[in-house]
């Protein structure tokens, strides 16, 4: 019975990776968000950008681990299974999410380089990715800014995707990557 119940669920570590990156990824949506709200130079600002940095860097730490885990774990059928269509535009989907959490962190590490910043990581300064240039920074920020535009569509893409599934398709597609579920 533990088998068949494994195999209809994601395996733990990628269940844990998926809700964690929602985590990271809201509050380094948050964290920058919220930096608007404080005077520009004031210490709370400064910590907000400082965490929505580190909360990038852990994403892409993390999301090095998730590839990892997707290539070494199975994948368990969606019961009943989608249509081809279904199927490849959710491929699609995934693939941009990947490239998204991949893409975005370098792009802020980029940026933090170009501006002669330090990159900060809990405590440590990680090394710069590019020698100072303000006509680049200027760049990869618009171009990370539109990317993180292009990530709250993504993301409720794929929020919606699998409530649709739930709801209307009545396919397990959600329930294979909730937390503590266990299908009878």
């Amino acid at each position: 019975m533990t088998e068949n119940i494994t195999r209809q669920r994601y395996a733990p570590i990628s269940i844990v990776l998926h809700w964690a990156m929602l985590l990271l990824i809201t509050g380094a949506y948050a964290c920058i968000l919220l930096r608007e709200n404080f005077e520009r130079g004031s210490d709370l600002r400064e910590g907000l950008k400082t965490w929505h940095f580190m909360l990038g860097l852990t994403i892409l730490l993390l999301v090095v681990v998730r590839i990892a885990a997707r290539i070494l774990t199975a994948k368990p059928p969606i019961t009943p299974q989608p249509s081809a269509w279904q199927m490849h535009l959710s491929k699609g989907v995934h693939w941009g999410l990947y490239a998204f959490m991949l893409v975005m962190p370098l792009l802020g590490w980029t940026i933090l380089s170009a501006e002669g910043k330090i990159i900060p990581f809990y405590g440590l300064e990680l090394f710069p990715l590019v020698n100072p240039s303000k006509a680049l920074a200027e760049q990869v920020q618009e171009i990370h800014e539109t990317i993180g535009t292009i990530g709250y569509y993504l993301i409720g893409l794929h929020a919606a995707a699998a409530l649709v599934h739930h709801y209307f398709f009545k396919d397990d597609t959600l329930k294979r990557m909730l937390p503590g579920f266990r299908r009878v």
